[in-house]
């Protein structure tokens, strides 16, 4: 196209009256408010199906889309909206001589305020409806109606969520029916997002039942929760997004006392939470800085909280504690003796909530379940320029995955103890090394650039701890000892015995294994390899 023929749009208008609107909504919350409000402006409503029979039900004028089209609704309401008659009553530019012209050579009227939802597509998913059911809620008039207003919101208003309409009605009343330019490009974006994120929902599905992990097209989408006072750190912003996957944890979260929650509060809580959730028996997982400080299983939440706050008291102040099970009066009793940020369980007795209450800082959240550790799914990372995209590492080892490598085997309590400590690592920042004794940690080491340094602050956390305990000895000696990765090198491996580890759990795999295995049996070590590795970076 030459400069000479391109088009020029005529000045836009700040203010756009409404005269017509368009209403079809699946959410019909506010709407027979809406309704009445738009009819007092002597605005003519259009609408199609429930909406029409709703407004109609409260006494309101309703013009249905088939009469105005003069063509019915067919394929069992499949096609209503896609028509010129509203498409062009839509998109046309109201400066435009030539629309205004084709407007009234097709007797086209316009229409000036698009009130659209969406079919509950992501509902009907997460409730676990069938193929059939899923598709038939995939909805396609309704974003063709959304992204034509928005698209010409110059003098279109869209609203795609009943919370769009107080902003639309305050305008109106102030502006005498009308509605401003910076308004409707604020309800512009929204409807673009709201269309944007809806179809990363159904690709995401789609993609799921046809089994492509890997899409050559990546869709991602959320909802905002809420926009946060800032990120990692004070310069930095941040919000809150939830994916629809209604996964048990931050996201589905209650929260029934205290402050709002932070960046990283958010951050730690889902690290916390999903690693609790790896224990069939009652758990207790305190975390800092999204790495667990302490993790326990017991008969009881008390017991188990009591034995995670032992393995690491210090770093435990001000941290996050997770529960498996609810959270009862007892173990509340305790949680409250420590600054705590944050609290999150499946559910809570009434009793222990009104303990909760003498800490009204701490931020008590009930998710209402436990996220499923084997379940599929994927986890997106940004990074300069794109995504990385992976599956959950939802991988879990056995006792019959155990291979015995060393001339020694573990005894029976050692196994136990050495699953304990390689599910904790599987949580834990690379190079991660965790020593466990009796289904408690009693030393981490996280975040070192190398296995030995792990290995080594480990056993500092567990002599501290054993010293503010009063003990005589480290909680280390007689524990075993779980790496993330294989042991390149003997060093980390004799770092652990020299701190009175008896046991080894590793995924092996090295170049050096051999070196590795007989600096075990020289130490008298049993050690086992699980051939599955658990970076975490």
């Amino acid at each position: 196209m030459s400069a000479s023929t391109q088009y020029v749009p005529s000045p836009t208008p700040d203010l756009a009256k409404i005269g017509r609107a368009l209403i079809s909504v699946s959410d019909k919350a506010g709407l027979i408010e809406l309704g009445k409000f738009l009819a007092g402006h002597g605005v003519e409503l259009l609408s199609t199906g429930g909406s029409a029979k709703a407004l109609r039900d409260s006494g309101l004028a309703v013009t249905e889309v088939s009469d105005h089209t003069g063509f019915p609704e067919i394929m069992d309401g499949r096609v209503k909206t896609l028509q010129p008659s509203i498409h062009g009553g839509i998109l046309a530019r109201r400066t435009d001589a030539g629309h205004a012209k084709a407007m009234s050579d097709h007797r086209i009227s316009a229409i000036d305020l698009v009130v659209v939802n969406l079919y509950p597509f992501e509902a009907t998913v997460a409730r676990g409806a069938d193929f059939a059911t899923c598709v038939e809620n995939i909805d396609i008039g309704g974003p063709a109606l959304i992204r034509a207003a928005a698209k010409n919101h110059d003098f279109v208003a869209i609203a795609t969520d009943p919370a769009d309409y107080a902003a639309i009605r305050a305008e109106m009343d102030a502006n005498k029916g009308a509605t401003t330019l910076g308004l409707r490009r604020k309800l512009a974006a929204a409807a673009f997002a709201r269309t944007g994120s809806y179809d990363a929902a159904i690709a995401q599905w789609f993609a799921a039942q046809v089994e492509e992990p890997f899409p050559q097209r990546l869709a991602v989408g959320g909802a905002l929760v809420q926009t946060l006072r800032y990120g990692e750190n004070p310069h930095q912003k941040a919000a809150f997004y939830a994916d629809g996957s209604n996964r048990p944890g931050v996201a589905t979260a209650r929260m029934v006392q205290g402050k709002e929650l932070s960046y990283n509060n958010l951050n730690d809580t889902e690290a916390a939470y999903e690693c609790v959730a790896e224990f069939a028996g009652p758990a207790c997982v305190i975390v800092k800085h999204a790495n667990p400080c302490g993790v326990a299983i017991a008969t009881n939440v008390h017991d188990a909280y009591i034995r995670a706050l032992a393995c690491d008291p210090v770093s435990a102040f001000g941290g996050i504690i997770a529960f498996n099970r609810p959270l009862d009066a007892t173990a509340a009793r305790e949680v409250v003796k420590i600054l705590t940020e944050v609290v999150i369980a499946p559910d809570a007795s009434e009793e222990a909530l009104a303990i909760m209450t003498a800490k009204k800082n701490v931020r008590v959240l009930l998710a209402g379940g436990l996220p499923d550790p084997s379940s599929a799914g994927m986890s997106v990372k940004s990074i300069g320029g794109g995504y990385l995209l992976q599956s959950r590492d939802n991988g879990h080892v056995k006792r019959a995955d155990l291979h015995v490598v060393t001339k020694r085997a573990p005894t029976e309590r050692e196994l136990d103890d050495l699953l304990f400590a390689f599910t904790v690592c599987k949580h834990v920042k690379s190079n991660a090394i965790v020593y466990a004794k009796d289904g408690v940690t009693v030393g981490v080491g996280a975040g070192q650039m190398n296995r030995r340094d792990s290995s080594r602050v480990a056993a500092i956390r567990a002599a501290e701890s054993g010293a503010l305990a009063g003990l005589a000895d480290s909680p280390a000696k007689g524990s075993v000892v779980a790496s993330d990765a294989f042991f390149p090198f003997a060093d980390g491996l004799l770092a652990a015995a020299e701190a009175g580890c008896t046991a080894v759990i590793q995924p092996g795999g090295s170049m050096r294994d051999k070196e590795v295995i007989a600096a075990a049996d020289e130490a008298g070590l049993a050690m086992v390899f699980t051939g599955m590795r658990h970076f975490r970076h």
